[in-house]
């Protein structure tokens, strides 16, 4: 177990070094069975997932075999705690922060070669998935029949939105100040990369290779919990990308949207019971979640899909191995068209408000 975090903890210079592989070479195969909590469990999965991904991208280069000694004990954990074995945005968002000091300023229990720029931008989808909390914390009290209830709600829930967006915004700061380098995204591309057209094999575990969706913001609970909560219908290609991407949520999250899913529908009930206090209240949920949508795809075309291709234009050799696949995101999806139809479909859920009486009059 200590092996493990040793290594990860050391691996950007492993990594920069160009020894990482050679490390792994030399480990020996350790059993995870003695590690007895779900805590325990946790941390294991998030350092093996952060050493498998630079392992298999070290210098950029793919490896579409995972030794034994990472892969054995890596497909066992996951299999324990229902998440793939594969580094997932729980494991590298949720999972990868501790507090730096007793005040409560947290920092990244692992990370990539990239500095600042990569610290930033785990922390700052972190500060995001909090600023979510508040609004996810009221869906289970939002009764269908009781108005005043479901309308403190939704303006808790509007809140909650509304700060997930301004939070965001920080990470133009971060990518500004740490003169903006993603290269590290290329760890998270897996799925429909034509440099891994089959997959990881995963030696010990499996004689095929298994094709698996890299971290993705598509796989973001709070997002998905939103969307079920507001009755937002993501159909197609779009919607089944997003069910795919509940598998890599741990078991209790994916649970929890699939609740609300199967729950009366609220936008059904806001529409028949001509009240436009709680129509504008709905609709200023929607709007607001439309809103942190469309900041994401503001911010996704200015550092990623434009660099890009300015990147691939100029024949660099190490961006070239990213920026090929600018347009697809992390999960496996067409990048900017997947964004705008989110988004789209988002905003076609506003209900139109009717000339009713407010409670209030």
């Amino acid at each position: 177990y200590r092996v493990w975090l040793d290594l990860a903890n050391n691996l950007t210079h492993l990594i920069e070094s160009r020894k990482l592989r050679d490390v792994v070479h030399k480990m020996p195969i350790l059993s995870p069975h003695h590690l007895s909590n779900h805590r325990e469990l946790r941390l294991a999965h998030l350092a093996l997932g952060f050493i498998s991904m630079g392992y298999v991208w070290q210098e950029g280069q793919h490896e579409p075999i995972l030794p034994k000694a990472l892969a054995w004990p890596y497909w066992l954990i996951s299999r324990r705690l229902g998440l793939p074995p594969i580094l997932t945005y729980a494991d590298s968002v949720l999972a990868n922060w501790k507090l730096k000091d007793p005040t409560g300023n947290m920092d990244l229990i692992f990370s990539f070669p990239g500095g600042e720029t990569c610290r930033g931008f785990f922390m700052v989808s972190l500060l995001v998935e909090m600023a979510a909390s508040s609004g996810i914390t009221v869906m289970h009290a939002m009764k269908i029949s009781d108005l005043i209830g479901i309308q403190k709600g939704l303006i808790k829930v509007t809140q909650s939105l509304k700060k997930m967006k301004e939070t965001f915004q920080l990470m133009h700061k971060e990518l500004v100040a740490n003169k903006l380098d993603l290269d590290f995204s290329i760890l998270f591309r897996w799925r429909d990369n034509p440099m891994l057209p089959r997959g990881l094999l995963y030696e010990g575990v499996s004689n095929e290779p298994v094709l698996l969706s890299g971290g993705s913001a598509a796989q973001s609970s709070a997002i998905q919990c939103f969307d079920a909560l507001l009755c937002i219908q993501h159909e197609d290609e779009t919607g089944a990308f997003l069910t795919r991407m509940r598998d890599y949520m741990p078991p209790a999250h994916r649970q929890l949207i699939e609740t609300l899913s199967v729950c009366p529908s609220l936008r059904d009930f806001i529409t028949t019971c001509s009240d436009s206090d709680l129509c504008q209240a709905y609709n200023s949920c929607v709007s607001s979640l439309v809103d942190l949508r469309s900041y994401h795809l503001k911010t996704v075309a200015k550092y990623v899909t434009v660099p890009g291709n300015r990147a691939r234009a100029m024949g660099c050799p190490l961006r070239g191995v990213g920026t090929a696949l600018n347009t697809t995101g992390t999960g496996g999806s067409n990048l900017m068209v997947f964004l705008k139809t989110v988004r789209n479909t988002t905003q076609k859920a506003l209900v139109l408000e009717r000339p009713t009486t407010s409670r209030e009059t």
